[in-house]
């Protein structure tokens, strides 16, 4: 038996019901398992909320606001080029997963165009990043409670969501499918609402507030305060508030119709978190000076709360700060299912511990769910020592982590469209534009990761995330090269 990386295949015709005879790699699927396969449940309303779930969280309710503090209102301009790169991304991952729907998700299909190590060391990075992801978001959602309760202990408030989170994920996928479906639903209709007061304030205002207008944008310091290079400089956090369009890409083996429900979930996900986030963020700014948005972002209370405080509505600040730690737990909740998908796919394909490839006989990779949530004891761990500080580290990390995973997603699409294939099944997504579009989304990102020059948290991750890639280089060799030569007759 070979120990490379399997070979991404087309998926088995569906039947009727949009489930089919075998999964993804050509093992059987349905209520039956053998030990090692996922099981199709995912419908396609629950794929697109379990996308805007893992994206929708704490880059909005609480990144946002240190976005602000460094570009001011010019922080606009950054989530809407954030927003576009996204887009090429999500369409750069429609054509190539809806083509192949396979475990390990675009990890596996760049170990099929880029080489056996590109599928490794992406697939790990990727699950790197989502353990920091988890990370931040339980940190947050500890940050949240305080607004109640602030001598709970941070590292304890992360322990006990760190658990609920967990709970929930080693339960049936239809089960945490509903579930996700149901938070998602709640903080985008939040999120929509807050939008509706937000635009009451601006043009009408309240009896005793007269309407704001859109004054704010301008009256402190101009629409650019901190200079052109502030809107760049931001660009990281931004980038990390979308990441999670890749999720959906990662749940397709699990879905009742992988083709439909990818073309369907991605192309509204990336439309529908623009919207918000940039929504947001101008009636968060048009009711609020920017100064006084980024002086209450940091660890009492989010942007979103702060504002409505502001705005003499009392119960409004309680239920928001209630909704934006629901937020933060759906969003570490979708991480932690990516988590278990990558980690159980590595697992698979021997490229991590055999045992870390199977499944119950329910299709739920426990044992890889379990290993990713030890993530969480260590985030507790580090979060006791450096409390809320370590939030912007995190967030750093991630971003390191999700950048460098969207440039490899961008590089297997060229090298996808360079190897034709008759036996490839039809794309039911494209990314317009040629070699141009993905070569310039590169491009882009390269750009995000020069700001580690100038931006403190990005050196960091810029310095903690390099060498994790050359010990990913180390692993490789050691573990898998020489696995495969010893094999070799």
């Amino acid at each position: 038996m070979t120990t490379a990386p399997r070979r991404p295949t087309a998926p088995a015709a569906t039947t009727r019901d949009g489930d089919s005879g075998t999964g993804p790699s050509g093992e059987p699927n349905g209520s039956g398992t053998t030990g090692t396969e996922l099981r199709r449940a995912l419908g396609r309303r629950q794929m697109a909320l379990l996308g805007l779930g893992s994206a929708l969280g704490t880059g909005l309710f609480l990144g946002a606001g240190a976005a602000i503090s460094v570009a001011g209102p010019a922080v606009l301009i950054s989530y809407a080029a954030g927003a576009l790169i996204a887009l090429v991304v999500a369409y750069a991952l429609g054509e190539m997963v809806s083509a192949y729907p396979v475990r390990g998700s675009f990890g596996a299909i760049a170990g099929r165009f880029l080489g056996p190590f590109a599928g490794f060391s992406v697939r790990w990075i990727y699950w790197i990043a989502l353990i920091v992801g988890i990370g931040s978001e339980v940190v947050a959602a500890a940050i949240y409670l305080r607004f109640w309760w602030p001598e709970v202990p941070l590292w304890a408030a992360v322990l006990v969501f760190a658990a609920a989170v967990t709970a929930v994920n080693t339960s049936g996928v239809r089960s945490f499918g509903t579930t996700e479906s149901v938070l998602s639903a709640v903080k985008a209709f939040a999120v929509v609402a807050f939008i509706a007061i937000g635009t009451v304030l601006i043009v009408f205002g309240l009896p005793e507030r007269p309407a704001t207008g859109v004054s704010n944008w301008t009256a402190h310091g101009g629409f650019v305060p901190e200079g052109p290079v502030a809107i760049w400089l931001v660009m990281a956090i931004v980038l990390f508030s979308f990441a999670g369009i890749e999720l959906v890409a990662v749940s397709a083996p699990e879905a009742k119709e992988p083709g439909p429900a990818l073309r369907t979930a991605l192309r509204t996900l990336v439309l529908r978190l623009s919207l918000f986030y940039l929504g947001a963020i101008a009636v968060m700014l048009a009711v609020l000076p920017w100064t006084e948005v980024t002086a209450g972002h940091g660890t009492e209370a989010s942007p979103f709360v702060t504002m409505f405080a502001a705005a003499g509505i009392p119960a409004a600040a309680t239920v928001t700060n209630f909704v934006v730690l629901v937020t933060a737990l759906s969003a570490a909740n979708a991480n932690l299912y990516a988590a278990g998908r990558m980690l159980h796919s590595l697992g698979d394909d021997r490229l991590a511990p055999r045992a870390l490839g199977t499944t119950t006989r329910h299709g739920v990779p426990r044992r890889a769910i379990l290993f990713s949530a030890c993530g969480f004891l260590v985030v507790a761990g580090v979060t006791a020592v450096f409390d809320d500080r370590v939030f912007g580290v995190l967030l750093a990390l991630g971003t390191f982590g999700i950048v460098a995973v969207w440039i490899v997603i961008l590089l297997t699409l060229l090298a996808f469209r360079r190897t034709p294939d008759p036996d490839r099944p039809p794309s039911t997504l494209r990314l317009r534009g040629g070699r141009i579009t993905p070569l310039l989304g590169i491009a882009a990102l390269l750009s995000v990761y020069a700001t580690g020059f100038a931006v403190p948290e990005m050196r960091l991750a810029c310095a903690v995330g390099v060498p994790a890639l050359l010990v990913l280089a180390g692993s490789y060799v050691l573990l898998v090269r020489r696995r495969d030569l010893r094999n070799t007759p």
